[in-house]
Parts: structure tokens; sequence; C-alpha cells
């Protein structure tokens, strides 16, 4: 925008309007500025102000006029149709947007060189140092990830680390932002911080050091009581009712409110935290707690429900805070649960009770982690059979809250995939071994702290099966499916990997469930300083988007060793037998769904209904309220699956029997 000097009457009218200024001529204004919509204005510095005079609606009807009415400013620029009202210290440093509307408010300056929160140390998991996560505003979560866990690669951490750095000397400056349509009402200190266009700030306490990477499409809202310390805040956050965030990053489409204390923690996309505590975790997309009472510390967590008084301890005592912690993605905590660091939970499992021996269950997968007597029973795959596992898989891609349409975190919903089934795969060999070495009529058998039934060993190795069949039966179908093919040559040639990436095994990088091998092939250039943060971030994108082409490289590759030869030498009869068992575990898998979602229906279910009247009545009110099974959207869904997955497979053998 092109300035002029202030004329003559124009200083005269605004000094008569109580206007003063250090110096008149330090005081520059746009080409069509009316002086007559500022009054009460101290001027300090050097300042630049727009034009002014349109009116603006208040909720509730109210119309005022834009301007700058009683307010302090230095060293600003104020934009076009901007209204400042009732500043009552003083503005200093800052741009400030066309728009943007700032009223009831204490002080909002920049203090000398800042970075506006980027590249602040995030003592994340362990408290006693040593994973330090340096935060700008475009960390995802699977970048967050590798700073945090491959410590084991100094030289790779450093490359990223001086990265990070240069980025936040890059953004680094003794002037501030607000952008344009933000609103800034009722609100306290604001100091060094950055604030992106369309952000809302409504009786917020006191901001310092941090970035609001707020925009059209995502704004970010911040309400009454909220106090922010060297912080990110990424698009389309919501932060409310007093919440206390401190040495944190925030990912897209996260909500924060009730009271919620979060320290020295990594959240990303999605996560939510109300009336409980987090204090240095790695909190993955999905990441929930809502309880009072509930306690996240020392750990990494990812697409996590936390029940209400969930804790864990991060040390004894002894050397201090220097334990941490691992639940793998999906897991679960039931209310009271407890758990004593350094544990690892295998994804999508349930933890139940207080756990005490440093339980290691990641090669066992959707299992039960049950107290029993002071001891820690697992039971395996069990958590593959129920409507609640099923239910969440379901519901995260329908409760992503991200509006920017550019999205960092790169998340994978899958709730089968070559990470998950690979550990079904290890835990049925383990289930296996434990059976050999200690005997089929052992009545309970030891693994890593855990204790298991023979029952729950037989029934969970089954369930494995089950599932490592539905996995890459629907992988083989999948591909058959898309492919047009008429003879076993045209079949095993529609079968051929697109590319030998996505072999051995998989990591599930806080959402990106990717190939091991990529992620080195990742982690070696990184370290050898051939990529930029853009770069790299474009990676994560690339192997998100190839994870189906991967997938089959893996799921292939297990196939093999399934049919015994390779995918050459493989036959009708071979694929036959894969498709039909694929139908039989499906089919089994949402039985046994169906079976758990019947529960709650029962009677038991029914307690508390239609208290004042016969059991007639307690099912007519259960009724009315929670419906019927048999009319139950999700019941109807299950049945629906069933029926489509059992003709999906009679069409593909029944193609695959006119190959014979």
């Amino acid at each position: 925008m092109n300035y002029r000097s202030l004329t003559a009457q124009e200083i005269a009218q605004l000094e008569a309007q109580g206007c003063r200024a250090q110096d008149w001529k330090e005081v520059e204004v746009a080409e069509a500025f009316d002086a007559q919509f500022v009054r009460n204005t101290v001027f300090s510095g050097h300042n630049q102000l727009g034009v002014f005079g349109e009116e603006i609606t208040l909720p509730g009807g109210l119309t005022i006029h834009t301007g700058i009415y009683n307010a302090t400013l230095h060293n600003c620029e104020v934009g076009d149709q901007a209204h400042l009202y009732n500043i009552h210290n003083y503005i200093a440093n800052y741009h400030i947007g066309a728009h943007t509307c700032i009223e009831n408010v204490n002080a909002i300056l920049v203090d000398g060189k800042t970075t506006f929160g980027n590249g602040v140390r995030v003592p994340v998991m362990n408290e006693g140092g040593g994973r330090e996560i340096p935060i700008f505003n475009e960390l995802s979560a699977s970048l967050a990830y590798i700073l945090t866990l491959y410590r084991h690669r100094p030289q790779m951490i450093k490359q990223l680390e001086d990265l990070i750095d240069a980025y936040a000397e890059a953004h680094a400056s003794d002037h501030g932002y607000i952008g344009d349509h933000v609103r800034i009402l009722n609100c306290g200190s604001i100091k060094n911080v950055w604030i992106g266009d369309y952000a809302e700030l409504c009786g917020v306490s006191r901001l310092k050091n941090g970035t609001i990477n707020s925009n059209e499409a995502a704004p970010v809202r911040l309400t009454s009581g909220v106090k922010c310390t060297d912080f990110i805040i990424a698009s389309g956050v919501e932060i409310g009712d007093s919440t206390l965030v401190d040495k944190c990053f925030v990912g897209q489409g996260c909500i924060f409110d009730k009271h919620y204390s979060a320290g020295e923690s990594l959240f990303f996309s999605n996560c939510q935290g109300m009336h409980g505590e987090a204090c240095a975790i790695f909190a993955g997309p999905y990441t929930v707690t809502h309880h009072k009472s509930t306690l996240l510390i020392a750990g990494m967590f990812s697409f996590l429900n936390a029940g209400s008084g969930s804790n864990q301890s991060n040390h004894m005592y002894k050397l201090g805070p220097i334990h941490q912690g691992v639940a793998e993605r999906g897991a679960k905590t039931t209310s009271d649960s407890y758990l004593l660091w350094p544990s690892k939970v295998g994804a999508f499992s349930l933890v139940m009770g207080r756990h005490t021996h440093h339980a290691d269950t990641s090669d066992l997968p959707f299992s039960y982690l049950i107290e029993n007597n002071s001891e820690s029973y697992l039971v395996p795959g069990a958590n593959l059979r129920t409507v609640g596992t099923i239910r969440d898989a379901q519901k995260w891609p329908k409760r992503d809250n991200r509006k920017d349409p550019h999205k960092i975190d790169q998340i994978n919903f899958n709730l089968l995939s070559p990470y998950t089934v690979q550990k079904m795969w290890t835990g049925r060999e383990v289930l296996d071994e434990l059976q050999t070495l200690s005997g089929e009529n052992t009545e309970v058998y030891g693994y890593r702290n855990c204790k298991i039934r023979n029952s729950s060993l037989k029934h969970g190795r089954e369930l494995y099966t089950i599932g490592i069949q539905k996995f890459l039966g629907n992988s083989l179908i999948s591909r058959l499916e898309k492919a047009q093919w008429h003879t076993m040559d045209e079949v095993r040639k529609a079968l051929r990997p697109d590319s030998a990436a996505g072999a051995g095994d998989w990591v599930d990088m806080a959402g990106l469930i990717a190939p091991k091998g990529e992620v080195k092939r990742l982690l070696d250039d990184i370290q050898a300083g051939a990529l930029s943060l853009e770069a790299i971030q474009t990676r994560m994108e690339t192997m998100h988007a190839n994870y189906y082409s991967y997938e089959w490289t893996w799921a292939l590759q297990h196939l093999e060793q399934v049919w015994g030869c390779s995918l050459e030498e493989v036959s009708l009869e071979q694929l036959c037998k894969t498709v039909r068992e694929w139908q039989e575990a499906v089919v089994k898998l949402d039985r046994m769904v169906y079976d758990d979602a019947r529960k709650e229906f029962d009677l038991n279910s029914q307690t508390g209904f239609g208290v004042d009247g016969d059991r007639n009545q307690a099912q007519a009110d259960f009724e009315e309220v929670r419906g019927s099974f048999e009319s139950n959207s999700f019941v109807k869904a299950v049945l629906e699956h069933i029926e489509k997955k059992t003709a999906l497979g009679e069409t593909i053998l029944g193609r695959l029997g006119k190959l014979g």
C-alpha cells in the first residue's frame, strides 16, 4: 500500500479529537484516509494507517464504524477497515490486517527479535531430557516421530535440527503480524505472537511467544481464560475454558477445553483434551481424553481413548522422571487404569486395571490387558471380535476436523494393514513358541511380565489366523477385482507388484503407515543433507499416496509363504482356496462382531429403563431410547457387509472357475 504524510488540516483535526503524537511526521496514511475515524489515540514511533469508515454489525445488531478509538500505537501498520477500540495499555510493533477488530485488550506487543515459537525445544516423552523436539509451523506427526524416536542416528537428527533452526531464523522478526478479518476481544496480554487470518480470540488471558496458524478455510478460535506460552497452534484449532498450554505444538483440528492442562507435549491432528492433564507426551492423531483426573504423562499415543482416572507413572523416585512408555495406535484405557512405565501396549489393545510389571504386548495386538489379583493377564486377539474396535475404525475418518486443504499429517485409518497384520503374524508365532516350550497342557503361560491362560492362547491364535486371512484375501481380491483377465497368465500379470517397495517390516509413524525400507531411504537422504523440510514433507506424502501399491507387495510376499510357492507357480486351486478362506474369515469376524453388538441389547443392558413399571415397560422404554437390535444402523451394516463380501467372493470364484 502507498502511504502519504498527514496534511496540516488532518493533524489539526486529529488533535481536536484527542489524538497526539511524538512526531506527526512519523504518522503516514493511505490516500483516502479520513481523520474523523481516529479519536483519542496516541502515536509513538513510525505508524501507517489505512482507510476507515465502513460499518461493522456486531452480534445482537449493534452497528459501529471502523477506525481507531482510545488506543496507543507504537510502530504499527493498521490495515483498511480495521477497528481498534479501548486498548487499555498499548499495541507495539505490529502489522494489523484489513477488516480486523481489536477491542478491550490490555497489551499487544513484540519485544525485540522473536521467532514466534518456532524453534522452541519441547522435552517430549522423557522429562529427564534427551528427546527435545524443535517445533515449527509445518511440523508433521511423522517428522516428529523421527525426531523423537530415531536418536540412535545422531547425525540425521542434527541435520533435521539444523533445518528447523534455519526455518525458525527465517521467520524471526522484531515486528509481529495480525492477519485479515481477525477478532481480538476482551483479552489480556499478547506478547510476541504471530496471528493468522480469520483467528478469533475472545477473553484470552495471556499469550506469549507463539504462532496461531489460522486461515479463512480453517480459523483458529481461542476463548475465555486461555493461557498459552511457547507454542505453535495449527489451523482449525479450538481452545477454550481456561485451558493452559505451555511448550506445546497443537496440530490441525485439535480441541482443548474445560480447564485442560498441557505442558511440554506434542499434539497432532484431531486430538482432544478436556478436564485432565498432559505432561511430556507425544499425542499422535486422535489422542482423546475427556475426563477429570486423567493424566497422560511421558508416553507416546495415537488413536487413543483414555478413560476417566487413567494415569501412568514415569519414575520410581530413584533417578527422577526418566522412564517412558508407548501405547501403539488404537489403544484404549478403561476408567482408573494404571500403567507403570516403562511399558509398551500393543496396537488396538484394551487396558483395564492396574499394571505394575512393565508389560510389553507390542507383538500381540488387538488384546485385552487385564488386572487379576495384582497380576497382568493378557487375552491375545480379543479386540478383533469387538464391536467397539470396528466402530472406532469407522468413526475416525468421519471425525476428521481438519478443514484446511493443506493437511500436514498423513493419516492412514486402516484397521488391518501390513503394520498390524505383521504383528498378528509375529503374535501367532509367539503363541506357538510359548505352547511348544511350556507344553500344550500348561494352564498359564508367562510372557513379558504378563500371564496368558491356555484357553486365551488357543483362541488368540485362531483370531490372529482369521485376521491374517481376511487381510491377505482383501488385498488379493482388491487386486483381482480391478483388473481384466481371462487366463492364468493374465491373472499372474495382474498380481505382479508395481514395485519392490513394501516388502519386509512396516512402521506406524504416528499415523503414516509405511514400509521400513522406504523410511530408511528417507532417513539416509536426510542425513546426507539431500532434502529440505519441504522435500521431506513431499516424500512422506508420496509414501502415503503409494500405500496400496506398497501394501500389495507386502501381501503377495506373505501369500507366497502361505501358498508355499511363488506367484509364477501358484495354481488356480490355491487362488480359489485363498478366496474361500477369505470369505470364511470375513463372515466369522463379522458374526463375532454381530454377537458382541447383541450384548448391548440384552436384559442386563435394559437395567435402569422403565423404572416405575414392569419388564415390558422397561423393554419399551429401552427401545424408544436405544432402538431395537434389528433396526440398529451398525447391526444392519454388519449384515449388509456379510452379504456384500460373500457375493464379491462368489463373483471372483466364478471368474476364476472359468479359467479351469
